[in-house]
């Protein structure tokens, strides 16, 4: 008699979509908490047709908050889909007291998705979408990549769910510098430094000022990362315009009122004080230096 022997198992594509995703973890995580400024928690979900990823704030039980589920979309694309968990009422409410200026820095984030990367916001409008309760969801959808596995999660996790956590977690507040409500007219201009400094070092304006100016120095135009490697991700938020000089107050705008410097140029330009120099001074006064001792 003959015994037919079985056939081996084979992985299906769904358990090499779970093995391939569980190792997305460690690149995932590096992007996205560098780019928020905030702790992540992360598990692989194999509830859909296709595994997913679900990345939350490590501080928020991921049914108490925002979440965003990243997952292969069709041969070479990925999708990344923003919503709430279960029991999230409180942190939606805390979102909805935001102030505008928080909005808008979230909105700004959003929109700077890159124009291949297809936005869904659900009947409400780019640039001026709202969380109004714990149905709020949107996708963003990036249908083709032409990187390696391991790049293109990279790429997709610093440009489209970063951008879209970060967003959470300005209007949640994370890592806020509190302005002294309570100060006098006459400590006026320590309320406009507070303001500029909490600006300068909020890391989601910084990431909204790279993301539209690039990874350079907009006064001397160094750029870390090719100089310095891993340990490149230096650049400094400036503040354009300083507050005080204003005559008529205006909304504020974090795509044109911040700019990325490096180190050295951001001291450059705050060794005037109260009012900073501009950019222009000194680049004029490195061109004077160069001419006069030679380039560095």
């Amino acid at each position: 008699m003959f015994r037919i022997q079985s056939l081996p198992s084979w992985p299906t594509k769904k358990t090499c979509e779970v093995g391939v995703i569980a190792a997305w973890q460690d690149i995932v995580r590096k992007e996205i908490e560098a780019g928020t400024g905030a702790l992540i928690g992360m598990s692989v979900d194999q509830r859909g047709m296709r595994t997913a990823l679900r990345i939350w704030f490590a501080d928020l039980d991921e049914r108490r908050g925002p979440f965003v589920e990243l997952k292969p979309h069709g041969l070479k694309g990925y999708r990344a889909t923003l919503g709430f968990g279960t029991f999230a009422g409180e942190i939606v409410r805390q979102i909805q007291r935001a102030g505008e200026e928080d909005v808008q820095l979230a909105q700004a984030l959003v929109d700077s998705l890159a124009p291949d990367v297809e936005l869904d916001l659900f009947g409400q409008e780019r640039g001026q979408w709202r969380v109004h309760s714990g149905s709020f969801r949107l996708t963003a959808t990036l249908r083709k990549t032409t990187e390696s596995s391991d790049e293109a999660v990279a790429r997709v996790s610093r440009d489209v769910v970063v951008p879209l956590m970060a967003a959470m977690a300005e209007l949640i507040g994370y890592d806020l510098v509190e302005e002294d409500e309570g100060a006098s007219s006459s400590e006026e201009g320590a309320i406009l430094l507070a303001t500029v400094r909490r600006r300068e070092r909020n890391p989601r304006n910084r990431l909204l000022c790279i993301r539209l100016h690039g990874e350079r120095c907009l006064c001397c135009g160094m750029e870390p990362r090719k100089l310095y490697g891993d340990a490149g991700d230096i650049l400094e938020v400036h503040h354009l315009e300083a507050l005080s000089l204003l005559a008529v107050p205006r909304p504020y705008d974090p795509g044109k009122d911040l700019a990325p410097l490096c180190p050295n140029c951001h001291r450059a330009v705050h060794t005037r004080r109260p009012v900073p120099l501009d950019l222009d001074d000194v680049r004029t006064f490195m061109e004077a230096a160069q001419n006069e001792h030679g380039p560095l």
